[in-house]
């Protein structure tokens, strides 16, 4: 896979170049954060970083894929392209998890013959959700609701619904209904 256009590359562009090779290198990873919100926005969010959780932690073999494409690590698990200073990388351990919910089931996508995954739109908006429930985070409410404005037919509100009461949260579940005009 030819690198991205490191100085102007998007969070998805960005992701699927470090995904594929660390896929090829037997690191399966799955995308969380804000970087999915920049992708499921088409671009109208922007991250600045990008959250990679991989399956098994292998700090070493992690290391030495992220340098072998020229990153330069920063702290323990930040990567940095010195060609792209406007994104940089994070791994942090594992698993993958929103709120009180395990296992979380990544979407996959298909890119040269590796399969790539990251949160669903759906699991991105309850991960938006809990920034809100738990930290009172009113940016991440916002990007909640642009997710599902950008991929209204890919949210499955019913299940945001049932995550929101599980978590002690219906009132944000309320709140985001009442402004996708849903709510009543």
């Amino acid at each position: 896979m030819n690198p991205p256009d490191w100085p102007r590359c998007t969070e998805e562009e960005l992701w699927r170049y470090v995904a594929w090779h660390l896929e090829g290198a037997g690191i399966r990873s799955v995308l969380v954060g804000g970087a999915v919100v920049a992708i499921y926005t088409e671009g109208l969010y922007r991250s600045g970083d990008l959250d990679i959780i991989p399956d098994d932690f292998h700090r070493d073999r992690i290391r030495g894929v992220m340098q072998g494409l020229g990153f330069v690590p920063s702290k323990s698990r930040y990567f940095r392209h010195p060609s792209c200073p406007h994104l940089f990388l994070e791994f942090p351990r594992g698993p993958v998890e929103i709120g009180e919910e395990f296992p979380v089931t990544p979407e996959e996508i298909e890119v040269k013959g590796r399969k790539l995954r990251l949160l669903s739109p759906t699991d991105s908006v309850k991960d938006r959700l809990a920034g809100y429930i738990h930290w009172k985070s009113r940016a991440n409410f916002d990007q909640a609701v642009l997710i599902c404005r950008c991929q209204s037919g890919r949210v499955n509100l019913a299940d945001v619904r049932r995550w929101c009461e599980r978590e002690g949260g219906a009132a944000a579940f309320d709140e985001l209904a009442l402004i996708l005009g849903q709510g009543e």
